[in-house]
């Protein structure tokens, strides 16, 4: 059965009793809640609304100093940082008008635990794990807007009324952000809020001891106490792995290459080999020009701008890797982010200049722009080859 009070819910399942605590991140009241609701119910355990990434992000100010760009490039998981810095910049930016860094409540409970000798469980599933079936769950025409809604966040200074402040104090932030994204893009509302229900509900069921306090996110509060109630371990796998991409995908991720190379050799067993020369040469100048073109429109270091002249030609015929993560490499090797850089980039986020003057977001910039000019030079330089097909 469940009790509730206010921003508490009581739930009683197989022996042990299950505090919810729904907080607002950005939220004075919710800090405090917290260290009360710690110290006067003495839990078991703690669990806590953070993944480790989440939580040595928040509570070691060193974290980003330590941030390897380069390595992350490697591993293809550039879009994934950006984009949540995005997210933590528009959390911040609230914060620092109300006065309370975001993830506050997270922290304190974390250092109330410590204190009173209870161990702490972080529960979330991993951010990049939401952050990629999130990305990949939502169909190609919506990304687009996604982007730009995450963009635009950005660079929204709308003043906050008296009003607003007092509603933003008794909610959480984030997961109204990711609600109304998620009644305009149903995936999105499925891996990051309904899945998270249910991963979260899972893991603080197997949490340590009888009695059980959970510090979550309010938009969480309802969903989490229904997926309690129930058993969802057969699900736990499934959320926790990335989709794999569907075979149409992969065929559509191949078609461009063997179309722009099938087209190639026909014209040159049609219409001879200079003519299919004249056309890889068009093929290599529109992908590099346009590719290059890119990376100097994000001011990118000119190894960066050869870089991309180079490698979009031959990026653009393979899905496996994409000129915008080449470009990205060589400008984080040429012009690497200060440790400065990298403490200020939530703060230069929120202003265009900011983005040209700092390192790190040069690195974000050069990876998008030049990815940008890849995808018009392979356009172009198609439907050049595929006209020459069909010569009038």
């Amino acid at each position: 059965m469940t009790t509730e009070h206010e921003d508490i819910s009581r739930v009683f399942l197989d022996g042990k009793e299950i505090i919810l605590l729904g907080t607002a991140h950005i939220s004075r009241e919710s800090v405090d809640l917290v260290t009360e609701t710690i110290q006067r119910e003495k839990p078991d355990c703690v669990c806590v609304e953070l993944d480790k990434r989440r939580y040595d992000a928040i509570s070691r100010k060193d974290h980003f100093e330590q941030l390897d760009i380069k390595k992350i490039i490697k591993k293809k998981q550039l879009a994934t940082l950006m984009a949540n810095m995005i997210l933590s910049s528009y959390q911040k930016k609230l914060g620092e008008k109300m006065g309370v860094l975001p993830g506050t409540e997270l922290i304190e409970a974390a250092r109330v635990a410590e204190d009173q000798g209870i161990p702490l469980e972080l529960c979330d599933r991993d951010v990049r794990v939401t952050l990629l079936r999130a990305w990949r769950m939502t169909p190609l025409w919506k990304k687009g807007k996604l982007m730009a809604s995450l963009l635009m966040s950005l660079f929204d200074d709308t003043d906050i009324t008296e009003e607003k402040l007092r509603q933003l104090k008794k909610s959480d932030v984030i997961s109204e952000l990711m609600a109304e994204l998620g009644s305009a893009m149903p995936e999105l509302k499925k891996v990051l809020i309904d899945e998270r229900d249910t991963y979260l509900s899972e893991k603080i069921k197997q949490a340590p001891g009888r009695k059980i306090v959970a510090v979550i996110g309010k938009g969480h509060l309802e969903g989490i106490k229904k997926a309690i109630m129930e058993d969802r371990t057969g699900l736990l796998e499934e959320i926790s792995t990335l989709p794999p991409l569907s075979p149409a995908w992969k065929a559509a991720g191949w078609s461009v290459p063997a179309v722009i190379i099938g087209s190639v050799a026909v014209i040159a067993f049609n219409r001879g080999a200079e003519v299919a020369g004249d056309n890889v040469l068009y093929w290599i100048l529109a992908n590099g020009i346009a590719c290059a073109l890119g990376a100097v429109a994000a001011l990118a270091h000119p190894a960066t701008v050869a870089a991309a002249f180079a490698a979009a030609p031959v990026t653009s015929l393979t899905p496996v890797i994409g000129a915008g993560y080449v470009t990205a490499f060589v400008q984080a090797l040429m012009q690497p982010p200060l440790v400065k850089e990298i403490q200020n980039a939530s703060a230069d986020m929120g202003t265009l200049s900011g983005w040209w003057k700092n390192n790190l977001l040069k690195v974000f910039l050069a990876f998008l722009l030049p990815g940008v000019g890849s995808m018009v030079g392979t356009w172009l330089g198609g439907y050049r080859i595929i006209s020459n097909l069909f010569p009038g």
